[in-house]
């Protein structure tokens, strides 16, 4: 079914065109039809399914032309706050609706200005909205949809309350959107308190890695880690890349030492300041970096069509953050490739992620860096490096300008 059957206003059906989509995806095919009915929805799907689009089309159809501030969209990071402002921007490039954005790391005086002209749909982290509500910028009285984002990491990252408190001051008449990638036990209480007979979809599992991503496990000595990484990078054709680090500390190493091996880097952590995250993530989107190196605060923070490969230099901490980390890649239908470097130290994470997904991951080895374990290891076959460009470009090593889409 095409977007167009869906009830979906020409000029949103131009940006939907304009973004290169063409047919909805399952949970916007089954999420759209209800909210624009007016229904509060519970949602979940895989990451990469695009449940932006899946709240941001029927939200856009609803508020149709200017007025007050009529909508409410809560992000649990700057990261995602901007992301979804984007995409609203190019969804409704083709009407005259206003989308605003605060989150904290930054100034008030911009955002300020921004409400003082006045939007009709603002997305907001819970604790800047806080801030300006208590300054007195922002009234919540006209909000007539409320969505809630990401909800089961903002509960992750302690944003209960200030929602809660965020939720009570707005009308009970409203209409309120749960989009989630996983629906933990404790998202039913919220749910209960804030929503209205709500419709619950449910896309895939949620454990589950996305089809379209292939991903493996290498198993590689500590001392030699490094050195398996940029064999790695040498050895696959990736247009971009997410390396994934444990620490702050280890992320700015890792990206140190890749510089070092000419590759061009940025990097995403917690103590990076706001304008140097915004550099990294624009710099990454638009090809100016190759390579982003990353920790968690990005495993559920960005959202780039086009990453062709993860790599977990560090296997993850908890099971679930290996769903969300390798789903980075193969997003928006694209097909991808995600890597997982273990030491025998690691082991039990590993079989602890391998029973979260239910499944058995392919281990794979890298010629050079074989550690006898088992019998059924693969090699993995070592693919030609690309020609350097001859049109004055960067040509970046392990294959990049060889586009895979």
């Amino acid at each position: 079914m095409p977007f167009s059957k869906l009830g979906i206003s020409k000029p949103l059906l131009q940006g939907v065109e304009a973004m290169g989509y063409t047919d909805p995806t399952p949970i916007q095919l089954r999420s759209i039809p209800p909210a624009l009915e007016g229904r509060d929805l519970i949602a979940s799907a895989q990451t990469g399914t695009g449940k932006t689009a899946a709240f941001a089309l029927p939200i856009l159809q609803k508020l149709d032309a200017r007025g007050r501030c009529r909508c409410l969209i809560l992000e649990p990071t700057r990261e995602l706050a901007m992301q979804v402002e984007t995409a609203f921007r190019d969804f409704a490039r083709f009407t005259n609706l206003r989308v605003g954005c605060v989150f904290g790391g930054v100034g008030y005086g911009a955002q300020r200005t921004m409400l003082k002209e006045g939007v009709d749909i603002l997305v907001a982290t819970p604790g800047r909205l806080e801030d300006h509500m208590q300054q007195g910028t922002v009234r919540l009285d006209d909000i007539q949809i409320l969505v809630l984002d990401e909800v089961d990491r903002m509960l992750d990252v302690g944003f209960l309350p200030p929602m809660r408190r965020i939720i009570s001051k707005i009308s009970k008449n409203r209409q309120t959107l749960f989009f989630s990638a996983t629906l933990p036990p404790e998202i039913s209480e919220l749910a209960n308190w804030a929503l209205r007979d709500p419709v619950r979809i449910e896309i895939g599992a949620a454990r589950s890695v996305a089809s379209i991503v292939k991903h493996a496990v290498y198993t590689v000595d500590p001392a030699r880690k490094f050195d398996f990484l940029l064999a790695l990078l040498n050895s696959v054709d990736f247009q971009s890349a997410i390396i994934f680090s444990r620490t702050k500390h280890g992320a700015d190493k890792i990206a140190k030492k890749l510089r070092a091996n000419n590759h061009a880097v940025a990097v995403l952590h917690a103590n990076r300041s706001q304008n140097q995250r915004i550099e990294a993530l624009h710099g990454f989107k638009s090809g100016k970096y190759e390579v982003m190196v990353a920790t968690d605060i990005a495993a559920r923070g960005i959202d780039i069509a086009g990453v062709s490969h993860v790599i977990n230099y560090d296997i993850p901490q908890h099971p679930e953050d290996y769903v969300h980390r390798i789903g980075r890649t193969g997003r928006a239908n694209q097909t991808g490739d995600a890597f997982t470097l273990v030491t025998h130290e690691d082991m039990k994470k590993l079989a602890a992620i391998e029973r979260f997904i239910g499944q058995r991951i392919e281990r794979l080895t890298l010629e050079g860096f074989q550690i006898p374990k088992n019998g059924d290891a693969v090699t993995a076959p070592k693919q030609p490096k690309t020609e350097p460009r001859m049109d004055g470009r960067p040509s970046f090593r392990g294959g990049r300008n060889s586009r895979r889409r």
